[in-house]
């Protein structure tokens, strides 16, 4: 059969990047808002050798809508073998300390819309007997910085709650890979300077798709991040409010 792969946030650079890699034979989902304008997205599924491309409109932050989506994908296609979440939403920092309700939005997003999608994918992969998801935290979650602290206060939270769920999973056949990137130079951080140890959604995807055929439920990109992090984390807390994004 062929494989199917779905890709929660179907025009994201990163997830576009990790589909085209698990393309050559596969049938790709890409789920997203405004569907009908993925023609780019879809060509170059095609162009790396996907057997098939759907499109599905998917709003992630209308939580109610999540089961029907899902339903119809699994009606449609069977079995979901890998589930990529890569929608997300940076959000800005300064206004979100000035109006609540960007701060929510951004937590809403990162946050809460993966907690449902994710607890909803978990299910239906239980009951099919396995499947892969990958899940895409941030080092801006491994200690939350004063900079960017609404966004990476967001991510902390998702990095625990796919953590958690990944131990929940343990022995089900579904793998969780939980992915923590640097700075990613890309749309959604346009105009900003990249900060040390960047990386582009290339390079993520690279990391994403060896990690999940090693069947690593862990891995940080670049990869030396995770030591500069196990130092940073115990930085004095005078120091580290200091930190940029």
């Amino acid at each position: 059969m062929t494989r199917t792969v779905v890709i929660f946030g179907g025009r994201s650079e990163i997830g576009v990047a990790v589909a085209q890699r698990l393309a050559p034979g596969a049938t790709v989902v890409l789920a997203a808002r405004r569907s009908t304008d993925l023609d780019a997205e879809e060509k170059s599924l095609r162009d790396a050798g996907a057997a098939a491309v759907d499109r599905v409109e998917f709003d992630a932050d209308d939580l109610a809508s999540h089961a029907a989506v899902l339903q119809d994908l699994v009606d449609r296609h069977g079995r979901l073998d890998v589930a990529v979440i890569a929608f997300g939403l940076l959000g800005d920092q300064a206004r979100a300390e000035a109006e609540p309700e960007h701060a929510v939005q951004i937590v809403h997003t990162d946050y809460v819309a993966h907690v449902a999608l994710l607890t909803r994918l978990a299910t239906i992969l239980r009951g099919q007997g396995g499947g892969d998801l990958v899940v895409y935290s941030s080092v801006a979650g491994a200690r939350v910085r004063r900079a960017n602290y609404v966004y990476g206060s967001a991510k902390a939270g998702l990095d625990g709650f796919a953590s958690g769920l990944a131990d929940a999973l343990h022995g089900s056949g579904v793998r969780l890979l939980l992915v923590r990137p640097g700075f990613v130079i890309g749309r959604m951080t346009e105009g900003m300077a990249p900060a040390p140890f960047s990386s582009t959604p290339e390079q993520v995807a690279d990391a994403t798709v060896r990690a999940l055929a090693a069947g690593r439920g862990v891995v940080w990109v670049p990869a030396v991040l995770q030591p500069i992090f196990a130092v940073l984390g115990h930085a004095p807390r005078r120091l580290w409010r200091r930190m940029p994004r």
